[in-house]
């Protein structure tokens, strides 16, 4: 199959440089005046922030084995001059500092999280589940946690004021295009935080390795927050006692616990069922 016309390629357009004349693949891409980008890689990552806000692709680096798959998104970059370069599988590993590339990398625009009360001024009436993150860090149990919410409805990843936790390149992979599914919200102090959600009809329930209440016994709100703490920390002692319900996720006893990712998975399928 031919390659789609480049706009690296075009006269008065950046040269597309050959062989002994590239650019550094591992130099991120900068516009003056931007907001933030985000190096994003994986084939489900990037067709799903194409598909659901192209304005934000900046730049795109794929596999020639890649173009099939990806003619969309090549000729939406012709169209709005947007550059794009076949590359060979070291540059690629190099511009995702990682192996597990896909074929395909895109520097895309950031998104910022929403305010608490502009999601909750958003949010449709009814049954909705969302996700307190208390520490949350590890990229791979963050995208896991985003699949998770994407494939059972979560309506939002609610994070502390003062969280650094943000989405990567290998959290959107893993995530498999879950990232555009569920939407980050920041929240305000948690005492104010937690207020809001009772206004809006939200119950908090702590998830907690022993001493909770058997998750698959429990009658579940029909507007719930699963709060859920650091990997290995746990959840802060004082927001844990604020929350409504106390909440454990029983088992064999073989390991002391799922971790955040599986317990995540589990505690989304009991909320979509109806508790």
């Amino acid at each position: 199959m031919p390659k789609p016309p480049s706009p690296w390629d075009k006269r008065g357009a950046r040269h597309r440089p050959e062989r002994g004349d590239r650019e550094p693949a591992s130099a991120p891409a900068r516009h003056a005046g931007a907001k933030a980008e985000l190096r994003m890689y994986g084939l489900n990552a990037v067709r799903a922030a194409f598909a659901r806000r192209p304005e934000a692709i900046r730049k795109v680096y794929l596999a020639e084995t890649r173009i099939p798959q990806l003619q969309p998104l090549l000729k939406w970059c012709v169209a709005h001059r947007i550059g794009y370069r076949v590359v060979d599988e070291g540059d690629l590993q190099k511009l995702a500092a990682s192996s597990h590339h896909e074929g395909v990398v895109a520097d895309v625009l950031r998104e910022e999280p929403l305010p608490l009360s502009a999601w909750l001024q958003g949010l449709p009436a009814g049954r909705q589940c969302a996700l307190w993150l208390d520490g949350v860090g590890n990229p791979h149990n963050l995208g896991a946690i985003l699949r998770a919410s994407a494939h059972f409805g979560a309506a939002a990843i609610l994070l502390p004021a003062h969280s650094t936790l943000a989405l990567s390149g290998a959290a959107a992979r893993v995530a498999e295009g879950g990232a555009e599914a569920v939407p980050f919200v920041r929240l305000p102090e948690a005492a104010t935080g937690i207020a809001q959600l009772r206004d809006a009809g939200f119950a908090l329930a702590a998830t907690v390795v022993g001493g909770g209440g058997d998750l698959f016994a429990a009658e579940l709100p029909e507007r719930l927050v699963y709060v859920l703490g650091a990997e290995g920390e746990g959840m802060d002692r004082e927001l844990a006692a604020a929350c409504d319900l106390r909440l454990s996720i029983p088992g064999s006893g073989a390991v002391e616990s799922l971790n955040v990712a599986s317990a995540t998975a589990v505690l989304l399928a009991q909320w979509a069922q109806g508790g």
